[in-house]
């Protein structure tokens, strides 16, 4: 056979023309008129032997700069974070690695009990009483709560900080318009929401107030207080939370939250360039029938033994249907387990241990680069794995002058806050030493030159 993966012969070929009663595959094109289909060859590389292709992708791969190679202080949503061993070796096993959707529970125990085990700790870390099994990623989950609060409250305003994600927030203003949802964004102050103008834009027809905590600027938003705002009108409250830094700060749960989501990234998930993630979705027991996705929950069977089973499920191709507060069609489980396995072999003091590495690397690199001529940390406010910092070159010419030093620098934020021109958001996490920080500082110093 020509192609070892396409194993359709001609003589298979030409005994399907003969079923339909045609001579040529050409004429199941007929009816697209002549003049609109494409004429000649698709600009494509030529096939090439699978050895040699390996060979040309490997090539191609190692062209990309990686975070094992070069010493990475790029977050802004994907983090390089130490991930155990037993990950891996766990998510490989082929049940785990195979699975999809575990709509037979009595040939899927293993895997609900570890989706029910992923969400249970998710409930632990934010303070929530029902989590789901699992979004997409953070930003989609944040979107979802948005839509899921405009369904609850029949209102179709929901006010989100422009210290939230950029890209959370395009994909919530996505979710909006096909949902006529008015989405209004709250400015900044000191790096984080500006509480003033977040009272301004709260009224009796606001669904929910959006904030990230920490914020996408790294600060750690003042959650007492906008609280209070939320729910002054009787509008929901949706804290999108980084879960390893809930490992040391007071959770979204005990602030009053309504609904908690994120992104799972930080345990045991790898940076991959940007994907895949996995998404948590958290509410109070009273929002449960609300919540996208599914939920996977513990009962007993009649010989009295413990099982998992599919417990609730909103999307609209079940029972549901017009009902349906989602269209969310999966969930996922594989990066799930990556997360729940990585909580359990860190454990709790692990993960306050973690965190609290992250807050301490943090705090050195800010005073390093303090010292800096030319250089100053933007805001004053609390913080915890990622800062902001003035720059006195634009960043894009400062990252260049870091790659030459085998150094991934910051995210650099003129492209998503054009006042943030000249600025630079770095995450510092715990894998990062005092001597790669060091090189970091050094190589900023050498940056400052044009």
């Amino acid at each position: 056979m020509k192609y070892r993966y396409l194993p359709t012969t001609e003589a298979d070929r030409q005994e399907m023309l003969a079923e339909l009663g045609i001579s040529d595959v050409a004429e199941l094109f007929s009816d697209i008129p002549e003049e609109v289909r494409f004429k000649g060859e698709l600009d494509i590389p030529e096939a090439i032997p699978e050895a040699e292709l390996t060979k040309y992708m490997s090539r191609l791969a190692g062209k990309n700069v990686n975070a094992l190679d070069y010493v990475c202080f790029l977050g802004a949503g994907t983090y390089d974070h130490y991930i155990p061993s037993v990950v891996n070796h766990v998510i490989s096993r082929s049940e785990f690695y195979t699975a999809y959707t575990p709509y037979q529970p009595e040939i899927s125990q293993g895997e609900l009990q570890a989706i029910f085990e992923f969400q249970t700790m998710i409930c632990e870390l934010t303070g929530m009483e029902v989590a789901n099994s699992s979004m997409y990623d953070g930003a989609t989950a944040l979107a979802e709560a948005a839509a899921m609060t405009a369904g609850k409250t029949k209102r179709k305003k929901v006010v989100i900080s422009r210290a939230v994600h950029p890209e959370a927030r395009s994909i919530l203003r996505t979710y909006a318009k096909g949902q006529g949802l008015e989405v209004v964004e709250v400015g900044l102050k000191n790096g984080l929401t500006d509480l003033d103008e977040l009272a301004k834009a709260v009224d009796e027809n606001t669904a929910s107030v959006l904030v990230q905590y920490p914020n996408f600027l790294g600060g750690i938003e003042e959650l007492a207080s906008i609280e209070q705002i939320a729910h002054k009108h009787s509008g929901l409250f949706v804290v999108s939370a980084n879960p390893l830094a809930l490992g040391i700060l007071k959770p979204p749960g005990e602030f009053g939250a309504d609904v908690v989501v994120g992104d799972a990234q930080p345990f045991g998930i790898p940076m991959a360039f940007g994907g895949p993630h996995c998404g948590y979705f958290a509410v109070k027991k009273e929002l449960m029938r609300q919540i996208p996705g599914r939920i996977v929950g513990q009962t007993k069977d009649e010989r009295g033994r413990r099982g998992f089973v599919l417990t609730l499920q909103a999307r609209e191709q079940h029972i549901r249907r017009e009902k349906a507060t989602s269209n969310i069609c999966s969930n996922q489980a594989l990066n799930a387990l990556a997360a729940a396995v990585a909580m359990t072999a860190l454990g709790k003091q692990g993960v306050q241990e973690m965190a609290l590495l992250n807050v301490q690397k943090t705090q050195y690199a800010k005073r390093e680069i303090e010292k800096l001529e030319g250089y100053e940390v933007a805001y004053s406010s609390p913080v915890f794995n990622e800062f902001v910092i003035k720059t006195p070159r634009p960043v894009c010419e400062i990252n260049k002058e870091l790659l030459k030093e085998r150094i991934i620098g910051g995210f650099d934020l003129s492209r998503d806050y054009p006042e943030l021109g000249q600025h630079m958001l770095i995450a510092v996490t715990e894998l990062r030493t005092k001597e790669e920080i060091d090189r970091l500082v050094k190589g900023l110093e050498g940056g400052r030159y044009a």
